[in-house]
C-alpha cells in the first residue's frame, strides 16, 4: 500500500431495519489526490466519508490510513480532519481562537501555536479579520475559518462534506479554484463529498460516482465525463443522449443495435462489456458529438422534430423529440451555429461511431 493513503475493501454500512447505506465499497485513494464522492442525495457518499473518518461504524470490510487499517479505531486514533458544511466554527471564539483550537486540545506550545495559526490565516488571507468573530464574516470568509481550522494539524486526509453547498454561485466559483490552490500547496489528501458534478470535474484528480449505495464507476473527471460505463453515470454526468437497441452482430470493434428499422453503430473503446448478440444494449452519445449537417464519418443517424433551443452562455443546445417522450439534445457553440430549420421541422441528426458509448444497465 506504499503511497496509498486510503484504502476501502469491500466496505458496506447497514443502518436499523437491515437500510443498506453502503455496499461493497472498494477504492484506493493515492497521496496527494483529491478525490470528489459524486451522486444524488442519500447514495451513500456521506455515510462513506463519515466511516473514513471514524464517526460511523463499519459493518463490515477494512479501511486502511497511509497503510494502518483504522477499521476499529476513533477518530481521534485517525490522522484525519472533517470539514463540515455547516462549518460548525465556534461563535463565541475569534478567528484566531478556532483556527487554534485544535493546536491547544492537543497541549502545542503558545509559541508553536501563534506560528502555526499565522502561517495558516496568512495562507488563506485571513491575517488583518483574526481578532473578528464567526457572526462579523461572509460566508466566504467563514468557509476560509473551517478550512484552516481543518488543516492546522496537517492531518494525512482531509475529509470535506459538501463544502460550497452553503454558498452562492459567485462565491462558490471562486472558492473552487481556492481550494484546489490550497490543496495543491500542502500536498494533503482530499476527499470530498458532493452532489455537484460542477465541483467534482473542475477540482477533482479522481471522481467516485455513487448511486442506491453502491459504486458507479472510478475514473478521472475526463473518463467519467467521455466515457461513462453505467445508464447513471451518463444521465447524471454531464449532457447524454441515451439510446436502447437489439444487438445484432459485434465485428471486431465495432457494435450494431437495432430499434425498430434503425440501425445504430457503435465503436467500442477498449473496454468490453457484456453484450450478447439478440439481447438489449444501451448506448449514449455526448450533446456535443451530435450535429444537424452530415460528415463523411458519422455512420449514424435519426429524425427528430425541432422543440426548443436552451441557451446557457456561449453555448446553445437545441432540442429535438425523435419519438414519443424521447427527446435528443445537440449543443453547440454559439459562433459555429449554421441553423436552418423552424421550430417543428422534422431534422435529421447524426453523430459518428466512435462518438457513442457502449453502457452497463445499471
Amino acid at each position: 500500500m506504499a503511497d496509498l493513503d486510503v484504502v476501502l475493501v469491500d466496505v458496506c454500512k447497514t443502518f436499523a431495519g437491515d437500510t443498506k447505506a453502503v455496499i461493497d465499497f472498494s477504492a484506493e485513494i493515492e497521496h496527494g489526490e483529491f478525490v470528489a464522492m459524486l451522486g444524488p442525495s442519500g447514495c451513500g457518499k456521506t455515510t462513506t466519508l463519515r466511516m473514513i473518518g471514524g464517526l460511523d461504524d463499519v459493518t463490515s470490510g477494512q479501511i486502511y490510513l497511509t497503510g494502518k487499517n483504522v477499521t476499529d479505531l476513533p477518530p481521534s486514533e485517525r490522522d484525519t480532519a472533517m470539514m463540515f458544511q455547516s462549518f460548525a466554527l465556534f461563535p463565541h471564539r475569534s478567528v484566531f481562537q478556532n483556527v487554534e483550537f485544535s493546536l491547544k486540545m492537543r497541549g502545542v506550545s503558545p509559541a508553536e501555536r501563534q506560528q502555526s495559526v499565522w502561517s495558516m490565516l496568512e495562507m488563506i488571507d485571513m491575517t488583518e479579520l483574526a481578532d473578528r468573530f464567526p457572526r462579523d464574516l461572509s460566508g466566504g470568509q467563514r468557509q476560509r475559518v473551517a478550512l484552516a481550522r481543518a488543516l492546522i494539524s496537517r492531518p494525512a486526509v482531509l475529509l470535506l462534506d459538501e463544502p460550497l453547498g452553503s454558498l452562492d454561485f459567485s462565491l462558490r466559483q471562486a472558492m473552487m479554484v481556492e481550494l484546489k490552490k490550497i490543496q495543491q500547496e500542502l500536498g494533503i489528501t482530499f476527499i470530498m463529498v458532493t452532489h455537484s458534478q460542477q465541483e467534482a470535474l473542475s477540482m477533482a484528480d479522481k471522481v467516485i460516482v455513487m448511486s442506491d449505495a453502491m459504486i458507479q464507476q472510478i475514473g478521472t473527471s475526463r473518463e467519467v465525463y467521455e466515457r461513462p460505463k453505467t445508464k447513471f453515470v451518463a444521465e447524471f454526468i454531464g449532457n447524454n443522449n441515451l439510446f436502447s437497441g437489439i444487438v445484432r452482430s459485434r465485428s471486431g470493434s465495432v457494435v450494431i443495435l437495432q430499434r425498430d428499422d434503425q440501425l445504430f453503430y457503435i465503436a467500442e473503446h477498449g473496454f468490453s462489456t457484456d453484450i450478447r448478440i439478440g439481447s438489449e444494449g444501451f448506448f449514449s452519445v455526448r450533446a456535443d458529438k451530435m450535429h444537424t449537417s452530415q460528415h463523411e464519418d458519422m455512420a449514424n443517424q435519426v429524425t427528430g422534430k425541432y422543440i426548443a433551443t436552451e441557451y446557457i452562455g456561449s453555448l446553445e443546445t437545441d432540442v429535438f423529440e425523435v419519438s414519443n417522450n424521447h427527446f435528443v439534445h445537440v449543443e453547440q457553440h454559439r459562433d459555429a451555429i449554421r441553423r436552418n430549420y423552424t421550430v417543428g421541422q422534422r431534422v435529421e441528426i447524426f453523430w459518428a461511431a466512435g462518438d457513442g458509448v457502449l453502457l452497463t444497465n445499471t
